[in-house]
């Protein structure tokens, strides 16, 4: 199975953020995968997925942010 590397960059509070996002091979009901391992400028962002209400991520990280990376996704996808 060939692994689906989707590249982000983005700006949040006056930092660039380049890195990536490899989806999760579980899927949602809808088809699209449940969650996504981020990595942001060479650090682990976490596990990023939505809730059904707004995004989540198993690290401490900003929700401005996780919502910034969540969307993107979203778009990318």
């Amino acid at each position: 199975m060939e692994t689906k590397q989707i590249n982000i960059a983005i700006h949040y509070d006056g930092i660039h953020y380049t890195g990536w996002a490899i989806p999760s091979d579980r899927k949602k009901d809808d088809g699209k995968p449940a969650s996504f391992h981020v990595v942001l400028n060479d650090t682990l962002f976490g596990n990023v997925s939505h809730n059904g209400t707004s995004w989540v991520v198993d690290e401490q990280r900003p929700q401005p942010l996780t919502d910034k990376v969540g969307d993107y996704l979203k778009e990318h996808l």
